[in-house]
């Protein structure tokens, strides 16, 4: 239910649900009192449910490392035990020394006056820029793209620009130098992101896959909060042509099997759940089935099982027949 730092677990407060409404506002009261800063906003802090939560969380982490934040769609209980609290009827909520200090719109007031830094008694943090890394192989496409940019919109319009939004989409992209741009470079190239993506990046890895008809990057960053990601055929047969890491399995029954398989993929069977359950949280996992649906739900539970780095082969073995190998039967 609350979390601070950069999404790291803290131990769930005892449920609301059945609490008095007296027994909530005890509760709440001396968690606003224990931490000099609470927010009370929907979702977590590396991944908020609504703009609103992300933009105060946006100007928090323009001025501190480390802060306390309340999950309030974790219970209904809390989040009326919050708004009683208060006497303010919307969501999020900042406290700062025990005193309610207002919501989005009067967080993103006093950050656009400078007042922010003194209610929170913390000086702007210096942005240090972030740790990028961008492969060979991303870096030429990279390269090759700029200068297409360049010949259509000048070099100053045609800078290497990354935004990395609030729920973790990542906006690869070529545009102007804007104030307050923070520079990570990697492979030769200079990268620009405004100062709340430059938080986010640290650690991003940026690889470019071919395949037919072209090909994409592979933005791969440790600070996002894990979910299921998709992966094409394509991407899975480029990915084999140049020798990276992953462990593909299959989900399909026996049957499906006999009748079609990849022979690099490994059957879920229960010498494949004992190797999934030996493998490193970072380890590559991909997922297929005969299109793409099995498959995703045992990846979502491979994430539930703390793998981070899961994907979900979409299209399955059909499109692997349909758009890679034809000698693979389709059934």
């Amino acid at each position: 239910m609350t979390d601070s730092h950069q999404g790291c677990a803290h131990p769930s407060a005892p449920s609301l649900d059945d609490a008095t409404e007296a027994e909530a506002l005890l509760y709440l009261r001396a968690l606003v009192a224990e931490h000099p800063v609470v927010l009370f906003l929907k979702g977590t802090r590396l991944a908020p449910e609504c703009g609103f939560s992300a933009q105060v969380v946006d100007a928090l982490d323009g001025f501190l490392e480390t802060y306390e934040t309340v999950d309030v769609l974790a219970s209904p209980a809390l989040r009326e035990g919050v708004k009683r609290l208060s006497d303010w009827p919307t969501l999020p909520q900042l406290y700062v020394r025990g005193e309610f200090i207002g919501g989005a719109d009067i967080v993103v007031e006093l950050r656009d006056s400078g007042e922010l830094g003194t209610v929170l008694g913390q000086p702007a943090r210096e942005q240090v820029p972030p740790v990028v890394t961008i492969s060979e192989r991303a870096a030429d496409a990279l390269r090759a793209a700029r200068a297409t940019a360049v010949e259509e919109a000048g070099a100053d319009e045609a800078q290497l620009r990354l935004e990395i939004t609030a729920q973790f989409v990542h906006n690869l992209y070529f545009g102007p130098v804007e104030r307050g741009d923070v520079e990570a470079r990697s492979g030769g190239l200079v990268l620009r992101l405004d100062a709340t993506s430059a938080r986010r990046a640290e650690g991003l890895r940026v690889d470019f896959v071919e395949a037919k008809g072209g090909g994409g990057f592979v933005l791969d960053n440790p600070n996002e909060p894990p979910r299921v990601r998709s992966l094409s055929v394509e991407q899975l047969a480029a990915m084999r042509a140049h020798g990276d890491a992953f462990v593909v399995f299959d989900v399909r029954t026996p049957g499906e099997l006999r009748t079609a398989s990849l022979s690099f993929a490994k059957p879920l069977d229960e010498a494949g759940r004992a190797l999934l359950e030996t493998l490193e949280p970072d380890a590559r996992v991909v997922f297929l089935c005969h299109h793409g649906h099995r498959s995703r739900a045992a990846a979502e539970h491979a994430l539930r099982m703390g793998l981070r780095n899961v994907w979900n082969l979409e299209g399955g073995i059909d499109a692997w027949s349909e758009r890679v190998d034809a000698t693979v039967p389709r059934y």
